[in-house]
């Protein structure tokens, strides 16, 4: 395989960026990580920020910006992002009256193709960023392919989650391929599940000190659960994919840091690396 830029999801070390963000940014370079995408900025100007990341020598990739944050003031998510330098926002998620086939889901189609116009004007590029709860079927077709047909490509690109597309019961290589050349950023993650009916929704937002059970569902590090991780990376590479973004929502080990070794261990076994 070909030589590969990989970015981190850095939801993945919330917690560790509100402590202390700049040791944070610090070990993820020390990772092997070429690039980060960000989940908030913790307070942060564009300027603070982007100092960081060139003192680190990493790349501000993409950004995942709630609806409701798009919603209230779009222009300065723009001018925030293009200060930044950062190329990609994503929306990442959306409520359940907003989803396909609810009732805000026209009004999302049209603030996203609002949006993504005003992000193309000036040189941003807006993707959407998958859950499972895209796939029920909307007019006879998964309700990610009916955002991605009604909105065109110059406008919104795809962000695929790889690991909610299995789990929703999709193949995930069969998937990347159907948006080749629309693939730009791909989300690389791993879990194992028993179908036992612990969803993943269970483990997102729990306080740092909160127990997590992790019976039934858990994430585990990239190489380490049920994804073909070799043919994961090759289907995101053909599907046309500038970089693999590694996400894990939530540690198996005892840190979020060993996980993300483990990880870039596969892709150094994979010779993305």
């Amino acid at each position: 395989m070909k030589k590969t830029p990989i970015a981190y999801q850095l939801y993945c070390v919330r917690n560790q960026m509100e402590q202390d963000l700049e040791g944070t940014l610090r070990r993820v370079k020390e990772l092997g990580f070429d690039g980060v995408e960000f989940a908030g900025f913790f307070g942060r100007s564009a300027a603070q920020i982007k100092a960081l990341l060139a003192q680190n020598g990493l790349t501000a990739l993409s950004s995942h910006v709630p609806i409701q944050q798009i919603l209230a003031d779009p222009k300065e998510v723009i001018r925030y992002h293009k200060e930044l330098g950062c190329p990609y926002i994503a929306v990442p998620y959306l409520g359940e009256e907003d989803r396909p086939g609810a009732p805000g889901f026209a009004r999302v189609l049209s603030l996203m193709y609002s949006f993504g116009s005003q992000c193309r004007d000036e040189g941003i590029q807006l993707l959407y960023h998958n859950h499972d709860f895209e796939f029920v079927k909307v007019s006879g077709i998964y309700g990610l392919d009916f955002i991605y047909q009604a909105l065109p490509a110059d406008i919104l690109q795809s962000e695929i989650d790889t690991c909610w597309v299995k789990y929703a019961g999709v193949d995930p290589l069969t998937y990347l391929a159907s948006y080749k050349g629309r693939a730009p950023l791909v989300h690389i993650k791993d879990y194992v599940s028993d179908n036992s009916g612990r969803t993943p929704y269970a483990l997102i937002g729990l306080n740092e000190n909160e127990e997590i059970d992790r019976s039934g569902f858990s994430y585990r590090p990239f190489g380490h659960g049920v994804q073909d991780a070799e043919g994961l990376v090759q289907a995101a590479l053909d599907a046309g994919a500038k970089w693999l973004v590694l996400e894990q929502d939530e540690p198996f080990n005892e840190s979020p840091f060993e996980d993300a070794r483990l990880s870039m261990e596969t892709f150094r076994r994979l010779g993305v690396r």
